[in-house]
């Protein structure tokens, strides 16, 4: 069956606690993140963006609603049960610093049983497709933090899977290093075609890399907008240039100034 969309509807999550009241995080979210697409998540600080990814990538249960995995024949499978194939990239890299470059990105086929000589092969070709090849059997300790993400990312492209999370991916990179890597990265979205769901708080990253942006309120987190990136593909990082990247910016921003003052006084 075709793997079609993930699909949201009346999720709420409360964080409990023995010594402080309920956290509510999330608030009736219903929205749509279809296949083949990148969809980039935007919201003040604490708004529940990152809950929302560990919800949908079957990491913490939802006090209410439900997240489905829809297919070709309409079929949904309630997570996490029979999900797609899936992969996160953090901000923290989470590279095992005692294992080489190519041990890292082969870990998780190890995990699963595959030969040796198999996730060797893998991974090498995933270390080239982000521009890796030489540094194969470094260690972790002796890369800089853009290499140690685009481990990162090798180590997600390398599952083949079939939705790609990132969360603040380049949050912990200096400027032109993230740059960079956002450039890499909108490149190897759109030859492989992955359903890609970006965390970001970054409004230009979310426009640059996204087919759409769901902007969400300050907590507890709710859907405020969902909005098409009409940029053409593939982009250069000049596509800022365009006078619709500066529209859509501004329409995003409009819809976060408010939802950041509340944020700040939470």
């Amino acid at each position: 069956m075709q793997f079609e969309a993930i699909s949201i509807e009346g999720l709420s999550h409360r964080f409990l606690s023995r010594t402080r009241p309920p956290t509510t995080a999330l608030t009736d979210v219903t929205c749509r993140f279809p296949a083949g697409k990148v969809t980039s998540i935007v919201g003040p600080s604490g708004c529940g963006k990152s809950t929302l990814l560990l919800i949908m990538r079957g990491l913490v249960k939802a006090s209410q609603g439900d997240v489905k995995f829809l297919y070709g024949n309409g079929a949904g499978a309630l997570t996490p049960g029979d999900a797609p194939r899936m992969a996160t990239v953090w901000q923290s890299f989470n590279l095992l610093p005692w294992r080489t470059v190519v041990d890292n990105v082969a870990f998780g086929m190890e995990l699963q049983g595959v030969s040796k000589a198999e996730r060797r092969e893998k991974a090498m070709d995933a270390i080239k497709s982000v521009e890796l090849s030489g540094f194969e059997n470094h260690y972790p300790g002796q890369l800089s933090g853009g290499m140690k993400q685009r481990v990162g990312l090798a180590r997600g492209m390398v599952m083949s899977p079939d939705i790609l999370f990132l969360d603040e991916p380049f949050g912990a990179l200096d400027a032109q290093t993230r740059l960079y890597l956002q450039e890499q990265l909108s490149s190897l979205v759109e030859k492989s075609a992955k359903t890609v769901i970006l965390i970001t708080h970054s409004i230009e990253e979310a426009i640059f890399l996204g087919d759409h942006v769901v902007v969400m309120t300050a907590r507890p987190g709710k859907i405020a907008a969902s909005l098409d990136v009409d940029l053409p593909r593939p982009r250069g990082i000049d596509v800022q240039n365009d006078k619709r990247f500066g529209e859509l910016f501004s329409e995003i921003y409009g819809l976060l100034r408010d939802e950041v003052r509340k944020s700040m006084m939470n």
